[in-house]
């Protein structure tokens, strides 16, 4: 249990206190998030007990993986309710920066929304990816990318999301300066290309992938779960049904991804969602395969009613 929360808003405050600890031999565990705390997070937060000292939990909803037309202002927050929360749970420190894109005036993001304009006061949206950090009013223009494993799945639907992710992580980490980070799986895509990011830019960071953690009805847990209606809810629940379905398949030798494939599809069609993606890829490179001979991960992600889930399963065949 937690004796002593501390909540630190400044960047350079924060990086004094990890080289403060560190110089006394800590080791530093750090867990990123966006707020709205559920028991996903707090799972993350018990892998990082397992390996750390000390650890730092990051609340932090980053304008840089949404673009203009997403859902970063309705992006649910209880700040109060997560450090409620916390202060039971083995955490030294909360990194709550108010903004960590802006170096000039500190401004809200109320005007993310609007139209990204170039200088000449023409809408640029369509000449290039643009993210809500891209007002005029912001003076970020560094970007993080992992090339190849952003572009399939997640990054063809959402063009800005993974730079936004490895951009506001690499910030994180040249904050807090962790030993470890853990990530959760149910990002499978996300996850690997932080992994990939730490091996290709020598971070000094062990990042750790934990499980997925599911309610006791199957549904994998998100902050954007509370969104759906009770009757969403239930159709959403063919994601999993279906891929569990889909992994006994093909441990029963049925390795023909396209017809893994139609049976997740089919299932999730039927209980009225809209799929943007249903992929069967190599669990390193994330190259899609055709047949499962080697461990894969069967991703999806759809749409019931507003809200878009994503889910994934590995099958080590």
């Amino acid at each position: 249990m937690a004796t002593g929360l501390e909540i630190i808003t400044d960047k350079d405050q924060m990086r004094k206190w990890s080289r403060s600890m560190r110089a006394q031999g800590k080791t530093i565990g750090l867990v990123p998030t966006m707020g709205y705390l559920h028991e996903g997070h707090i799972s993350l937060i018990k892998v990082a007990q397992k390996h750390t000292n000390l650890i730092v939990v990051s609340i932090y909803v980053n304008p840089g993986q949404f673009s203009p037309s997403e859902d970063l202002s309705t992006y649910p927050s209880d700040f109060q309710g997560d450090i409620d929360k916390l202060k039971v749970l083995p955490v030294d420190v909360v990194f709550h920066p108010y903004n960590l894109y802006d170096y000039r005036d500190i401004e809200s993001e109320s005007k993310c929304n609007d139209p990204i304009r170039d200088s000449s006061g023409s809408e640029s949206g369509d000449t290039g990816v643009v993210s809500c950090v891209e007002d005029k009013k912001l003076g970020h223009e560094t970007w993080v990318r992992v090339e190849r494993l952003e572009k399939g799945m997640c990054g063809k639907s959402r063009p800005v999301f993974f730079r936004g992710v490895a951009t506001v992580v690499t910030k994180l980490f040249n904050i807090v300066e962790p030993d470890i980070a853990v990530f959760g799986k149910k990002d499978y895509q996300q996850w690997r290309i932080i992994r990939r990011m730490v091996r290709d830019l020598d971070f000094a960071v062990h990042v750790i992938g934990s499980e997925i953690v599911r309610d006791p009805d199957g549904l994998a847990l998100s902050s954007r779960n509370v969104r759906l209606s009770p009757k969403e809810r239930e159709k959403a629940l063919s994601i999993n049904r279906s891929l569990s379905r889909a992994k006994l398949a093909a441990e029963n030798g049925q390795t023909s991804c396209r017809d893994l494939k139609d049976l997740v599809t089919q299932a999730m069609l039927e209980a009225g969602g809209i799929i943007d993606y249903a992929e069967i890829v190599d669990q390193e490179s994330l190259e899609a395969v055709e047949e499962i001979k080697s461990p894969v991960v069967f991703c999806v992600a759809a749409r019931f009613g507003t809200v878009r889930l994503i889910d994934n399963i590995e099958i080590n065949v």
